[in-house]
């Protein structure tokens, strides 16, 4: 039986241990701050609340940052549908979304759930209310309105927290 010979090469191994310096610097992402939310910010977003980053959650939040109003399971079908999702593989994400707090769900009165995203500034969601328009039913978001609400003494407690939606109806400027 033969020994098997081994050679110690110390060059080898200090080259080994060297790291190489990347041939250029690695591109850090920038947007501008008006523009919509770049693709690995979306991905940040669905990370962050513990939800992995899946084509077509991104694509849903893609979507809702795109739009100035809240929409339905449906609409969103309609926009998205195209590009290979299912109606439950959406309405699944939409929930998971919804429940892990980085969109709102909001029914408007016709049982119908409308999403969207939760816009925040200093890490606090800005609540705002909902126009609907009794004619033809669009809905409209009114982020600059500002409505305060007294509680009165035989006003619901609820009123006092944080968990109250207000939503104005009417007739559109389209249908006026």
């Amino acid at each position: 039986m033969r020994a098997a010979a081994y050679t110690y090469n110390a060059v080898a191994e200090t080259t080994m241990k060297q790291k190489r310096p990347r041939p250029y610097p690695r591109p850090k992402p920038e947007r501008a701050r008006s523009g919509p939310p770049a693709t690995f910010e979306l991905q940040a977003m669905l990370r962050a609340a513990g939800l992995r980053s899946t084509a077509p959650r991104v694509a849903v939040l893609r979507h809702l940052t795109d739009v100035d109003a809240p929409r339905s399971h449906a609409e969103i079908f309609d926009a998205l549908g195209g590009q290979g999702f299912d109606r439950a593989t959406l309405y699944r994400n939409l929930m998971d979304m919804a429940e892990k707090g980085l969109i709102g769900r909001t029914d408007l009165g016709d049982h119908v759930w409308r999403f969207e995203i939760k816009k925040q500034v200093a890490g606090h969601t800005i609540e705002h209310p909902h126009f609907v328009c009794t004619d033809c039913g669009t809905v409209s978001c009114l982020p600059d309105t500002s409505i305060r609400i007294a509680r009165g003494s035989s006003s619901p407690k609820s009123l006092g927290g944080r968990d109250v939606a207000v939503q104005l109806r009417g007739r559109c400027d389209d249908c006026d």
